[in-house]
C-alpha cells in the first residue's frame, strides 16, 4: 500500500488501521531545536478525537501520544520525530458489529474499492486504513508543524463557515475566529449560527442521518515566495493536502467559484506599496497566491465536507463475497458530522505543506548568488542599445 508518507523536506510517515493496536507516526526533517511536549500535541489531539458531544462519534479514544524518538530535553534532536497514539475502545462487540457487514459494501464508504484493490486481505474492522481514524496521525504531526511555523510567525486557523445548510455571518474577522471557535461544538465563531447548526444536526442525528458541511482555512504572516512553478504550485499542493482527506470533497481558494462570475477588472487584486514601502494588495480574492505562489497575503480557502457515511438508515447495497443486492442496516458507531473535527485536521495538513514549502524556499534563497543584485528587468532597462 502506497501514499502513507507525505511531504518533501518536511515528510510525515503514518500506519495504523481504526481497530488495530496503535497508530504510529514519523516526521523527519525537523530541525534540532524545536520545543515540543507530549502536551502540545495532545492539545491538538483532544480537539480531533471522538466521544466529546452529541454530533460526534461515541466512541471513547482518548488518543494519548507518546512521543518515542527524535526529542531529547523537551527540543528536538534533528532526528526523525517518533509518536504513537494507542487505540483502546476496541472491544471484540465493537468489532462484531463490523463482521456483520463485512460482506456487504456500506455505501459511501470506500469498502468497494478497498475491496477492488486489496481483496480479502484488507483490514474491515471500522473501515481499517480508510478509516477518519487515521487522521490522529496528521494531527500529531501537524502539532509539529505549527511549533515550526510559530517560530517565523506564521498562524493557521479554520473554522466551521456552514453546517447542515447553516452558514456563519460574511463579516467574522480574524479576532473573531481566534477568540470564538472552540468555545462551542459546531466550531462556528458565530455563537448565533453555531447554535442553530447543532439544532439542525441533532434534528438529523434523530432521524438517523448525517450532515456535511464548510471549513475555512486562514494562514496568516506567510511570507511572499512560497511554492514552485507549474506542477509543484502552493495552490496544487494544498489542494493535495486537503483532498487527501477522507470526506473532503472540494477545494476553493479565495473568492474561488465567484471569480468565474466576474469581469478581470472587478476581480483582480490591485497591488500598492504602503507607507513602509511594503507591498500590500487593495483586495484578496485571489486568497494569497498568484501563479501558485505565496504572495504574502492571508492565505485563504475553503474545503466542503460531505456527510458522514455512515448512517442509521437501512440502505439497499451489494454483497461482494455472495454477488448478490442485499439490504444493509446500518449498526455501528457514527459522528452525526465530522465537520468540527475535521477542522484540527485541515489546519494540520495546512501547517505541513506550509512548513516543507517554507524549508524548500528557505534552501532556494541561500543558493541564489543574486539576492543583493539588480531589481527585476533593471539589467535589461540598463542594458546599452545593440
Amino acid at each position: 500500500m502506497q501514499g502513507n508518507t507525505f511531504g518533501r523536506v518536511f515528510r510525515v510517515t503514518a500506519a495504523g488501521e481504526s481497530y488495530g493496536p496503535a497508530l504510529q507516526i514519523i516526521v523527519d526533517g525537523v530541525p534540532p531545536g524545536v520545543p515540543i511536549t507530549e502536551t502540545e500535541v495532545q492539545y491538538e489531539l483532544d480537539r480531533r478525537r471522538p466521544g466529546q458531544s452529541a454530533i460526534t462519534s461515541p466512541r471513547q479514544e482518548k488518543d494519548r501520544v507518546q512521543i518515542v524518538a527524535g526529542v531529547f530535553d523537551g527540543r528536538t534532536t534533528g532526528a526523525p520525530v517518533g509518536m504513537i497514539i494507542y487505540n483502546v475502545d476496541t472491544e471484540p462487540f465493537h468489532v462484531k458489529q463490523y463482521a456483520r457487514v463485512m460482506e456487504r459494501v456500506r455505501p459511501g464508504h470506500a469498502d468497494y474499492t478497498f475491496h477492488i484493490k486489496y481483496g480479502r486481505f484488507r483490514d474491515w474492522r471500522g473501515a481499517g486504513r480508510s478509516s477518519g481514524r487515521e487522521t490522529a496521525c496528521r494531527v500529531a504531526a501537524g502539532a509539529v508543524a505549527k511549533k515550526i511555523l510559530g517560530r517565523e510567525g506564521i498562524e493557521v486557523r479554520g473554522y466551521t463557515k456552514e453546517m447542515a445548510g447553516i452558514a456563519a455571518g460574511s463579516n467574522l474577522t480574524w479576532n473573531d475566529i481566534v477568540a470564538n471557535t472552540e468555545t462551542n461544538i459546531a466550531r462556528c465563531p458565530d455563537p448565533a449560527a453555531s447554535e442553530r447548526m447543532i439544532a439542525k444536526t441533532l434534528e438529523a442525528a434523530q432521524k438517523g442521518d448525517t450532515v456535511g458541511g464548510i471549513i475555512e482555512v486562514i494562514a496568516r504572516g506567510v511570507p511572499a515566495g512560497l511554492g514552485e512553478q507549474v506542477f509543484d504550485k502552493l495552490t496544487a499542493a494544498l489542494a493535495h493536502a486537503m483532498t487527501s482527506i477522507g470526506s473532503v470533497r472540494g477545494i476553493e481558494f479565495g473568492d474561488g467559484f465567484a471569480e468565474a462570475r466576474r469581469l478581470g477588472s472587478e476581480n483582480n487584486d490591485i497591488p500598492y506599496y504602503d507607507e513602509k514601502g511594503v507591498v500590500r494588495f487593495r483586495t484578496n480574492r485571489c486568497g494569497g497566491m498568484l501563479g501558485g505562489i505565496s504572495n504574502g497575503d492571508d492565505i485563504v480557502f475553503r474545503i466542503a465536507v460531505k456527510p458522514t457515511s455512515t448512517i442509521s438508515i437501512d440502505q439497499m447495497t451489494i454483497n461482494v463475497i455472495q454477488k448478490r443486492n442485499e439490504k444493509l442496516a446500518a449498526e455501528t458507531r457514527r459522528d452525526p458530522t465530522i465537520v468540527p473535527r475535521v477542522v484540527p485536521v485541515a489546519e494540520a495538513m495546512t501547517a505541513m505543506v506550509l512548513v516543507d514549502f517554507l524549508m524548500m524556499w528557505n534552501g532556494y534563497r541561500s543558493l541564489r548568488h543574486d539576492m543583493e543584485g539588480p531589481q527585476i528587468g533593471q539589467e535589461i532597462l540598463s542594458a546599452p542599445d545593440a
